[in-house]
């Protein structure tokens, strides 16, 4: 990977751009403006930024996304943002709900293999004021625990799951990205035109937030266990254009694209396969769990082959669900200090914590419990992260302690 450049180097580069950039919510109640034309590539409007440079490493790669800045999201010019996926809480303890299926079960988690205003950083920061709006206690608790706001917080919902819930409002009427992880269909039924209206509602959904939102849609999707639904890369690629082309026609600008399957599928069989083409993507994506096959692996090893895949494109990374699990005891902090060097690398433009064990599948199952809740040693390497300059391109501000 390449070395990131010096903290305090940063730091005055990102303080001068925070300056300008653009956040998305503005004030409360506002409402950003779309435009008139869709987000395919064709005739869209390419938003392009230099990914940071490093101590002499070479030209910064020229990342580009056929999101329209200031509308959709886009990455920021240095750094990557910081964001989570924090399940909703019940009677204080996390929900386990079951996964999306291809008859449209709603699922408001990701558990199971089966994928599933604005007001300032001032006013919603980590004092946990948003607390009291719908779904937002438990993200409120772990920025808390990160001792900052998160640019991005994760949402799961089923393929025929309503649209926006209480959780998605909250979010896009704070200063946070939301990042919808919509569950898929059978793509052959889909590019049949079964489901155009429902994918038009959700469209026209997506479009009335008139906030940025990005849409991780049918994640996962090189997984042999949804082979009966997602058929073959061919068929996957036809169902992808086939959302695009509606959401075109209902002029949905406001939404980035993120295609991502998983990090494991790099190997055998090649999750290449399954990419819609640089036209059709605005950012590329992968989920990294360790694989509870492993005792120990570093998130390096776990994104290696993606990472050497992706270089070849000059998009944007999100590494959407990484995750330190339990069953490395007293080695969680070491494995998370080890994935910052890993995730400051000039083409990672966001990362999203799995802050959850709902995966687990009996109580003594470690290995996909990714919680840092209550182990102190995890949640300060997690805030080490989470407070980096590099990982905080906003600037929003950092409380001091844990």
């Amino acid at each position: 990977m390449v070395k990131a450049r010096s903290r305090t180097a940063r730091a005055g580069t990102e303080r001068a751009r925070t300056a300008r950039a653009f956040r998305p919510g503005g004030a409360r109640g506002a409402r950003l403006p779309l435009a008139a034309t869709a987000l395919v590539a064709a005739g869209g409007l390419v938003a392009t930024v230099a990914a940071g440079c490093s101590d002499g490493a070479g030209a910064a790669p020229k990342i580009t996304t056929t999101a329209r800045a200031g509308i959709a999201p886009t990455p920021p010019a240095q750094g990557a943002y910081f964001g989570a996926w924090v399940p909703p809480a019940v009677g204080g303890a996390a929900t386990r709900s079951p996964s999306s299926t291809a008859s449209g079960t709603a699922s408001e988690s990701p558990s199971g293999t089966a994928s599933g205003g604005p007001s300032g950083a001032a006013s919603s920061g980590p004092t946990g004021k948003d607390a009291d709006k719908p779904g937002m206690a438990p993200v409120a608790a772990f920025e808390r625990d990160m001792g900052r706001q998160l640019d991005i917080v994760q949402s799961y919902r089923g393929w025929k799951s309503d649209f926006p819930t209480g959780l998605d409002t909250s979010v896009v009427d704070s200063n946070r990205y939301l990042l919808l992880t919509w569950a898929g269909a059978d793509t052959k039924e889909i590019v049949q035109g079964k489901y155009d209206a429902l994918i038009r509602a959700r469209a026209k959904a997506i479009k009335a937030t008139g906030k940025p939102v990005f849409l991780r849609w049918s994640r996962d999707m090189d997984r042999s266990s949804l082979k009966d639904r997602v058929h073959s890369p061919a068929d996957f690629i036809a169902a992808w254009k086939h959302l695009r082309q509606i959401f075109t026609a209902e002029k949905v600008d406001n939404v980035a694209w993120v295609w991502c399957p998983s990090a494991r599928g790099f190997g055998a069989p090649n999750a290449g396969a399954f990419y819609p083409g640089d036209d059709q993507v605005d950012w590329i994506c992968a989920d990294a769990p360790p694989g509870a096959d492993y005792e120990y692996r570093d998130l390096s090893e776990t994104l290696k082959l993606f990472m050497q895949w992706a270089r070849n494109r000059h998009k944007p990374i999100m590494i959407a669900e990484f995750g330190v699990p339990k069953s490395y005891g007293q080695r969680r902090a070491e494995w998370l200090r080890a994935a910052t060097k890993t995730l400051e690398d000039p083409q990672v433009k966001a990362v999203v914590y799995f802050d959850s064990d709902e995966q687990i599948e009996e109580p003594r199952d470690k290995r996909r419990a990714y919680s840092v809740t209550g182990d102190t040693h995890a949640v300060s390497a997690l805030r080490e992260l989470a407070t980096t300059p590099y990982f905080n391109p906003r600037n929003l501000p950092v409380t001091s302690g844990g």
